[in-house]
């Protein structure tokens, strides 16, 4: 593998995580609580659908969080 490849690569997983976490930080939002706090509300996290996304640099898996009610619906994507 030479620097370049290295790069590229570096480069999918950065935008694969920026992507992951922004997605979390839209359920967040959507539910009105944080990962791992304890609330007693109807709706709660419900799992991940993976899917991917295809870009110029490459394709990205990407991990989209679900609600129970499953009226989620992503801006990022």
């Amino acid at each position: 593998m030479n620097s370049f490849d290295g790069i590229k690569d570096f480069q999918k997983q950065l935008m694969q995580f920026f992507i992951d976490t922004a997605l979390e930080a839209e359920m967040e939002d959507h539910l009105g609580y944080s990962k791992h706090e304890k609330v007693d509300k109807p709706n709660k996290r419900n799992g991940h659908t993976k899917k991917t996304v295809r870009r110029d640099s490459g394709d990205l898996e990407i991990s989209i969080p679900r609600d129970r009610n499953g009226n989620f619906e992503p801006a990022q994507i």
